[in-house]
Order: C-alpha cells, then sequence, then structure tokens
C-alpha cells in the first residue's frame, strides 16, 4: 500500500483546480499546469483536499497511485509557490550572465553560450558564479537546470564545471611521478 499515495493535498487559498475526467488543471497566481492522468488511479476533490485512489488492487494502479498523487502535489506547489534550481560555476574564468532573458555562459569554450529560456522558466544570475532558474513547472526547471550543468559538467580532476548548489563532486587522485 502506498503511503504516499494515501496522503491527501491540501489546496491553499488562491489556486484553482479543476477536475474533468482523467485531465486536472491547476491555476495559480504563478501559471496554469494541466495533466492527464493514467486510468488506473481516480481523482476525488472534497472541499479543499484532493485525494488519489487507485481503481483497483492490480500493480500497475499501486505503481501509480504515489506518482499521481505526487505530480498533482506538484503541479499544486508550482503554481502558488514555484520551483527554483540553484547552479554554481566553478573554474577559472567561467562566469554567468544575463542578456535580455537568455543566459550567457563562459565557461573555457572558444565561444559563449547561449541558453534561451522556455515560457515559464526565468533566469536569475546573483552573482557571476551563481545561476538561479525559476518556474512553476517542476519537470521544465529541473530539465533546464540539467541542460545547463549539461554544457560542462564538473570534472573530477580539478573540480571545475557546473555543478548544483550543495553537490558534491567526487574528486579522483591525479597521476603521480615515477619513483
Amino acid at each position: 500500500m502506498s503511503r504516499i499515495g494515501k496522503q491527501p493535498i491540501a489546496v491553499p487559498a488562491g489556486v484553482e483546480v479543476t477536475l474533468n475526467g482523467q485531465t486536472v488543471r491547476v491555476k495559480g497566481a504563478k501559471g496554469t499546469l494541466e495533466r492527464t492522468l493514467r486510468p488506473e488511479v481516480r481523482v476525488e476533490m472534497e472541499g479543499s483536499t484532493i485525494r488519489v485512489v487507485p481503481v483497483d488492487e492490480s500493480g500497475d494502479a499501486r505503481a501509480q497511485w504515489g506518482l499521481s498523487r505526487t505530480l498533482i502535489a506538484n503541479m499544486v506547489e508550482g503554481v502558488s509557490k514555484g520551483f527554483e534550481k540553484h547552479l554554481e560555476l566553478a573554474g577559472v574564468g567561467y562566469r554567468a550572465s544575463k542578456q535580455g532573458q537568455r543566459l550567457v555562459l563562459t565557461v573555457g569554450f572558444s565561444h559563449p553560450v547561449h541558453i534561451d529560456p522556455p515560457e515559464g522558466i526565468e533566469f536569475d544570475v546573483p552573482n557571476p558564479t551563481n545561476v538561479l532558474v525559476k518556474g512553476y513547472n517542476r519537470e521544465v526547471v529541473g530539465e533546464i537546470a540539467a541542460k545547463i550543468r549539461g554544457v560542462r559538467p564538473p570534472e573530477p580532476y580539478k573540480g571545475k564545471g557546473i555543478h548544483y548548489k550543495g553537490e558534491r563532486i567526487r574528486r579522483k587522485v591525479g597521476k603521480t611521478g615515477k619513483k
């Protein structure tokens, strides 16, 4: 039995949830999200709480139960509070800047790397070595943050590259001289 799926989702004030069959639409201050859920689960709305219930006791229904509950909870949290990912640049001369909405990365290539934000995503550069990716869709925020990190992933010998804040880079010992 899913421990996550059993928990109800509290809908905060200012967030509007609409159920249309298997389609859940969440509208809030930050934006609107919509998702069609699998037929193995059923969504019930009771006042200002949402409950996800499996249709039967099959393995597929139990697998989709907790996932569907988490997806809806992320939608509700995203349109009310939003999500953000912190990235750090480590390396001599590595820096980030903004040109309009576009993020410009200088990370040791012969050219700067330009990244345009998709709809609902905003970049913030508090200082040249930190990048903040903000948005109301958790999946897109994580995807764009991974794309930025993928421009120059951290390397294990010197630790240079782009990494998430708090990410621990496993360091390796370099070559040793002959004795």
